[in-house]
């Protein structure tokens, strides 16, 4: 079998965050063969960055079971589907004055590091469509989480004309099709949870149709219990909220619950540029979660400090026999 990208790993990450890199895969890899579940949270702007191009996969082959992202993640990967040849990159940002900004905001380019994101062909394109959605739940006294929402848009087929990427390099059509779990903390400061906001301010939706942090939390906890038997690993890719969120279950089910008997997670990996010394969670050391009740002494525990635009999809690769 030919696996250049992980051959290439293997033969030359040795030493510092590259070996770490490898000691990471393997782990997740030991994960899947002893049975055990994986989360992976996304944070930042991975979607945009076009992790769908393998993390779909790595959905299709089952070595993801549940996901936390924000909810710009969340929307981010459709409206590359949907406008992807409306994107324009701009390798120069560094260079951008504040003029410069001001032009691309009235071009209704809405900028991520290098990339702009269309605001008329991803934003309102999604719009009118989701609002129906929406509006119809609502009338049918029905309640959903947001990805739930979203996997309707999905696959109701509406968005299929609009289509400018091949469909399985989405992660988030990849998941509708598994009906993937996924937990949205945070999701009312993405754009979508904004434009249903305005629905609400407006009058024309009401805030109970869509289903709350505590409700996902409470998912989460039933989720956690229903699937930790063979152990669950928690793979983080940045920090925030979408990884700050969902570790803290096994705490809540053990202390305030008071269930003893809960595993913690049977392995952590985080990708991560922050910063300890700083006072960050996100950029804490693994061993600080032993002491929060997340992460036992035994606990397979990675820290890769790196972009994880670069290493994420190294690690898929490995573990996809790339």
């Amino acid at each position: 079998m030919n696996k250049p990208i992980t051959e290439f790993i293997e033969k030359y990450f040795l030493h510092f965050n590259a070996a770490s890199v490898v000691d990471a895969a393997k782990g997740y890899e030991a994960q899947l063969n002893s049975g055990a579940k994986m989360l992976v949270s996304l944070a930042g702007a991975m979607s945009t960055a076009e992790i769908g191009k393998i993390f779909a996969e790595m959905i299709r082959q089952d070595k993801v079971h549940i996901i936390s992202c924000t909810g710009a993640n969340l929307e981010e990967d459709i409206m590359n589907l949907v406008a992807h040849s409306h994107y324009k990159r701009v390798p120069n940002y560094r260079d951008l004055t504040p003029e410069d900004e001001w032009d691309l905001l009235e071009k209704g380019l809405n900028r991520v590091t290098d990339t702009c994101i269309p605001e008329e062909e991803a934003f309102r394109r999604l719009q009118k469509h989701i609002f129906a959605i929406w509006k119809k739940a609502e009338e049918n006294n029905e309640r959903m989480f947001p990805h739930e929402f979203m996997y309707k848009l999905l696959l109701s087929g509406v968005l299929e004309e609009h289509y400018e990427i091949d469909v399985k390099n989405s992660w988030m059509m990849a998941a509708a099709q598994a009906n993937l779990p996924i937990v949205v903390p945070g999701w009312e400061d993405s754009t979508m949870g904004n434009i249903f906001a305005s629905y609400v301010l407006k009058g024309e939706l009401k805030a109970s149709t869509m289903k709350s942090g505590i409700e996902y939390m409470t998912f989460l906890a039933d989720w956690y219990t229903e699937n930790s038997d063979n152990g669950i690993g928690f793979f983080q890719i940045g920090g925030g909220i979408a990884g700050d969120f969902p570790i803290c279950v096994v705490p809540m089910l053990y202390q305030d619950m008071e269930r003893t008997d809960t595993p913690f997670w049977s392995y952590f990996c985080q990708i991560s540029d922050s910063t300890t010394s700083y006072g960050s969670y996100s950029g804490a050391v693994p061993n600080e979660k032993i002491t929060w009740g997340k992460l036992g002494i035994e606990t397979p525990k990675f820290i890769i400090e790196s972009d994880a635009t670069i290493v994420a999809p190294l690690i898929f690769a490995y573990l996809l026999k790339m």
